[in-house]
This record gives structure tokens, C-alpha cells and sequence, in this order.
């Protein structure tokens, strides 16, 4: 191809070879960004070379100080010179970058580190009577020299980005350096549960872990100070398609964050950050949980080496799968039956951490009864001194004449309505079960619409008198062009004249509605846009359908303030037990919550 001329007068641009300190500072831009991108290359090396304990420090968030000392192979002084060369490794077998099973094998991370700042690598074969240890100031190489260190290698970086000030004065506070170091820290010991570790920063010790199978090391960083799968409430993932299999586990839809922080995602032991995973995760969780809200999720894909490209960034966080479609639809599906058990088979989580991860709000506060006038008391208020609104039910009584919950009922039997509206139940270990009857039946309804409409035949009931239902023109517009979707949903309209409806049937599961606000619902939904269905969804149930049946569920579910008997809050209970998705309603909030006595005390200040 022919190269543009010089402009004439001006002397034509030489192409020159840079030096090899300029090349690796140009390179550290992209491989070390931050102190957590060292952290993250030196503790992958470590793991690469079969530490079974990892100890990091930080000091000034990693911008004054890193360290990095593990108890693995150690290296010899000629494989130390080797390390600090660029595009030296020994984690590469061949030339095809096709079979990659370690963290790292660019042969980057060193050299660019020793390039940006100061690097000291101390290390000891483990056979090896004596260490050596590497110094690289901004790219300035000295040693090998004979130093004392115990078996395996200790890596020293100081003063991080002095040679490339550039870099350093984008760099955020030593807090927020340090929050993404030790995010970083902690989603490798995820990945790598057979290892011990810790975290120092700043002179403290911010997280210690032993060596642990992957459900202890699961439950220990999914919970703010441990905890166990029960009181996290973790489903258990599994699942296998063409050769790809997905493991790992998953907090019921009651609990999530503001963030997808939470979401651990592991590929062959590579901790990533991959869009194709996120989606999955996403699409999976959208039905049972709020809006705006992300599950907790902590999963491990294991899948053929050849079938994925980590090659993508220096970073090694990004990949690109061969047949993307196939782990998309394996993470849905394995997620979808893990969400699909009744309300109490797992994944609710505990009263406490349900409530934790909502939204910010006002704080809990006992108030009188005339004051509680927020959004959710579906009741009008009470007089200050009006007796309680709460029926306590009597208890049935065992051959021995005392009361007890049955022990086969995860969520218990029904001892109590508050407010017409909540119904409380205690369960066999003891433990308080709050159950949201609106929401709860609202799912119930939801579940049983869907199932008719899979099964092909949706029941309906002809109104005795069709009702007319005025609408706004573009309301009725939408719900016309629809009255083929709708009537398989039990649903018969026809148009009236004007912006008129006549509604002949409704869906008899529904109960009797009131049609109006029912149309004016659906007519909503139908003007939402229908969006592009994303793979691995269920092809039977498109999304519009599915916020159509949403619709219905609500209008045809008890309403908040309607008095149960005991049968029908027991009823309730059972149906919970062994609905799909029962533990949130249609709209993402959950149907119950447990307060186990530990929980209650603690209220109380008693634990």
C-alpha cells in the first residue's frame, strides 16, 4: 500500500525501535492499571505455582507498599533472571495458546511491574538450601544475589507507578486502592479454595482464611462474617450440556444487592468478569427478584481448554467461549431449577439478611398503632388504645395435649394473623415464619396460569352479563390487537364501539376480578416494548406473556386484609411448600421471611 508523502518542506517522520525500558512502561499501562492489578498478578503466580498458603500486605492502599509471600515451588537464580524478562514463561507447553490451564502465561506481569516501580523477588526452591533474590527499580535490573528465605518466594513491590507518574496521579485514594485490592484478593480465594489465605492492610487483618472445601470457602466470603449454607440460605447449582459443566451454589431471590458485586463467576479456576455469564445470571433471576436488584451468585464452569479464548486482555478477566449459546442456556437452565423449589426447600434466607439487602430505607421502628401509615399496612390505622389487630389461633394439640408445628412443614403451621394481611407460623425448630398472604398467593396464581397456559388450555368462566370497560383510545387500540394472545389466556374481548370493551370471560383461577382495573393493567403491560428474547429463555413463554400473566396473578390473589380461617392459612402454607418460585412474589419481593431464635435474641439484645 502506498504511504502519504511528506508535506513538502517538512521533514519526513522516522520510524525508530524503542528501548526495551520505554516498551515495558508503555506495556505496564495495560497489564498493571492499579495496586490491585499487581495484587491480582502476583497472587496468580502464586497459585500457578502450587502455594498452599498466600499471605498479602498492603501498605498506603498497595501504592506505597505490596507483598506477596507464598509456599510454592520456589525458583533457581537463572529462573529468577528469566522471570523479569518480558515474555518469559514457563506456564506454556507449546506455541498454540490453545490448551492454557494456568492463571497466567503472557511472561508480562513481572517486567512490567519492575518497569513502573520498585520490585524485589526473593525465592527458594524447595530442595534448595539457600535463597536468591531480584531487584528491577524502573526497569533497572540487579542480581541475582544469595539472600536468607524460607522455601518458596516472596515478592516486594514499592513505590508503585514512581517511574510512570502519568499513571499515579489518576490513581483514587489508599482506601478505595485497597477495596479493590482485597476484592480482587478475595474473588481468587474463591476460585482457589485449597489454598490458605490472608490479607494485611495497612497493619490489619482484614481476612484470614484456612484451607477449606468450596462450600466452607463459599459460605465464608458470601456472608459478612461466615456463616453456614443454611443461614445464607445457598441452593445448590448443577448441570451438564455438551461436555460443559456448571457447578456451585446461589442465595434464594430474598436475598440480593445493590450491585453485582456478589456475583463470583469462575472459569476453569480463572475468577472472571464476562458479560456472557452476567446476562445468563440475569435472565435466570428476572422473574423472581426486584428489579434493579442482583443475585448472589458464586459458580464454577469447568469446560474443554480448546472451547475457550483467554487471550482476549492482558488482564485475563474477559474470554470469549466458542459456542457462547450453549453456556448461556446451561447457566439459565441449572439456575432455573435451583430457583424452582417451593417456598422453604432452601434459599430464602434468614429474616435478618433478607431484610438487610433491601433497598436503604427508614430504620425498624416499633411505633403505636395509629402511626404505622407508611406504604405496606394495606389496614386504615388504629385508635391509640384500640386492642391489637391480630387473631391468635388456637394451637392443635398433640396425643399429649401440648401444641406443636408439624416437623415435615418447612414453613410450619399457622399460629396468628396480623393486621388481615400477614400470617405468622412458627416452625418446627423453633424459628418465626412472617408470610405476606398477598404476595404469597399472588406467586401461587402466577405458577398455576402459566402451568394452564403451557398445558394448552386455559380454564375460563363466561361472565353472566359481559362487562363493558371504558378505556382510553390507545388503551383499547393495544388490547384489541391482542385479543388473540389474550383469549388463550382466558380472556375473550371485542370491541364496543369508541374506546369501549366488552369482556365475556375471565380466567377462572382468577376468582371474580374487577375487569376494569384488570384491562387497564394489562393494557399497560401490552404497551411496553416486547423486547428481544435472550437466549436460553423458555421459547413456550415469551416475555410479554409472562408480564401478562403477572398482571393477572395479581388481580386474581387474596388481597392484603382479607381474614383467613385457620384451614385456608394452612392451605396457603402447604401450596407455598410445593409452588416453583414461591418464595417471592411476581414482582420480586419475597413472600416470607424466618427469624430464627438466634435472629430474635439478637433483636433483643440477648445473643
Amino acid at each position: 500500500m502506498t504511504q502519504p508523502a511528506a508535506v513538502v518542506g517538512e521533514t519526513a517522520p522516522v520510524i525508530r525501535r524503542l528501548s526495551s525500558d520505554l516498551v515495558n512502561r508503555i506495556a505496564a499501562g495495560e497489564v498493571i492499571e492499579r495496586p490491585a492489578a499487581v495484587v491480582k498478578e502476583l497472587v496468580e503466580n502464586a497459585i500457578d505455582a502450587g502455594a498452599g498458603r498466600i499471605a498479602v500486605g498492603l501498605d498506603g492502599g498497595g501504592i506505597a507498599r505490596i507483598s506477596v509471600t507464598d509456599d510454592g515451588c520456589g525458583m533457581a537464580p537463572d529462573q529468577l533472571a528469566l522471570a523479569v524478562e518480558r515474555h518469559c514463561t514457563s506456564k506454556l507447553s507449546d506455541d498454540t495458546l490453545v490448551r492454557i490451564a494456568t492463571l497466567g502465561f503472557r511472561g508480562e506481569a513481572l517486567p512490567s511491574i519492575g518497569a513502573a516501580a520498585r520490585l524485589c523477588v526473593a525465592s527458594r526452591p524447595r530442595a534448595a538450601a539457600e535463597a536468591w533474590q531480584i531487584r528491577v527499580d524502573g526497569g533497572a535490573v540487579s542480581g541475582p544475589r544469595p539472600c536468607a528465605g524460607p522455601p518458596g518466594t516472596r515478592v516486594l513491590v514499592e513505590e508503585l507507578f514512581f517511574a510512570t507518574p502519568a499513571r499515579r496521579k489518576f490513581l483514587k485514594t489508599p482506601r478505595i486502592e485497597a477495596g479493590h485490592a482485597e476484592t480482587v484478593v478475595r474473588r481468587l480465594a474463591l476460585a482457589a479454595p485449597r489454598v490458605a489465605f490472608s490479607l494485611e492492610i495497612d497493619g490489619r487483618m482484614v481476612l484470614e482464611l484456612p484451607a477449606q472445601d468450596r462450600l466452607a470457602r463459599v459460605c465464608a466470603l458470601l456472608a459478612e462474617a461466615g456463616g453456614s449454607a443454611a443461614a445464607l440460605g445457598l441452593l445448590s447449582v448443577a448441570g451438564e450440556r455438551d461436555g460443559i459443566v456448571l457447578s456451585g451454589h446461589a442465595c434464594g431471590p430474598a436475598l440480593h444487592r445493590a450491585t453485582a458485586a456478589g456475583q463470583y463467576l469462575v472459569v476453569n479456576g480463572r475468577p472472571v468478569a464476562d458479560p456472557v455469564l452476567r446476562t445468563a445470571v440475569r435472565v435466570a433471576y428476572r422473574h423472581v427478584i426486584t428489579h434493579g436488584r442482583h443475585p448472589v451468585v458464586a459458580l464454577f464452569l469447568d469446560i474443554a481448554p480448546e472451547r475457550i479464548d483467554v487471550n482476549v486482555h492482558p488482564a485475563k478477566t474477559e474470554l470469549r467461549f466458542a459456542d457462547a449459546e450453549t453456556v448461556r442456556a446451561l447457566v439459565i437452565g441449572s439456575l432455573g431449577r435451583a430457583l424452582s423449589g417451593g417456598a422453604g426447600s432452601g434459599g430464602a434466607g434468614s429474616g435478618m439478611q433478607a431484610l438487610q439487602s433491601r433497598p436503604r430505607g427508614p430504620g425498624m421502628i416499633w411505633a403505636p398503632p395509629e402511626r404505622r401509615t407508611g406504604p405496606g399496612f394495606a389496614e386504615a390505622t388504629l385508635a391509640f388504645g384500640a386492642a391489637p389487630r391480630a387473631r391468635v389461633l388456637e394451637a392443635p394439640a398433640t396425643p399429649d395435649g401440648t401444641a406443636m408445628p408439624p416437623t415435615d412443614h418447612p414453613l410450619g403451621a399457622a399460629v396468628a394473623q396480623v393486621l388481615d394481611t400477614y400470617v405468622i407460623a412458627v416452625a418446627s425448630d423453633g424459628g418465626l415464619v412472617l408470610v405476606d398472604q398477598h404476595a404469597a398467593h399472588e406467586r401461587l396464581t402466577q405458577e398455576a396460569l402459566q402451568a394452564q397456559v403451557l398445558g394448552g388450555a386455559v380454564a375460563a368462566q363466561r361472565l353472566l352479563l359481559p362487562e363493558v370497560v371504558d378505556l382510553p383510545r390507545g388503551a383499547a387500540a393495544a388490547l384489541l390487537e391482542q385479543a388473540a394472545r389474550l383469549a388463550a389466556l382466558g380472556i375473550e374481548i371485542e370491541a364496543f364501539g369508541g374506546a369501549s370493551v366488552l369482556v365475556r370471560t375471565l380466567p377462572a383461577l382468577l376468582g371474580s376480578p374487577d375487569p376494569a382495573a384488570l384491562l387497564r393493567d394489562l393494557a399497560d403491560e401490552l404497551a411496553e416494548p416486547d423486547g428481544i428474547a435472550e437466549a436460553g429463555e423458555s421459547a413456550t413463554l415469551g416475555r410479554r406473556t409472562l408480564g401478562v400473566i403477572a398482571r393477572m396473578a395479581c388481580h386474581g390473589s387474596i388481597r392484603a386484609g382479607r381474614r383467613l380461617s385457620r384451614d385456608e392459612m394452612d392451605a396457603l402454607l402447604r401450596r407455598m411448600e410445593t409452588t416453583p418460585h414461591a418464595d417471592t412474589c411476581s414482582h420480586g419481593r419475597p413472600t416470607w421471611l424466618k427469624l430464627s431464635r438466634n435472629e430474635i435474641e439478637r433483636l433483643f439484645g440477648r445473643a
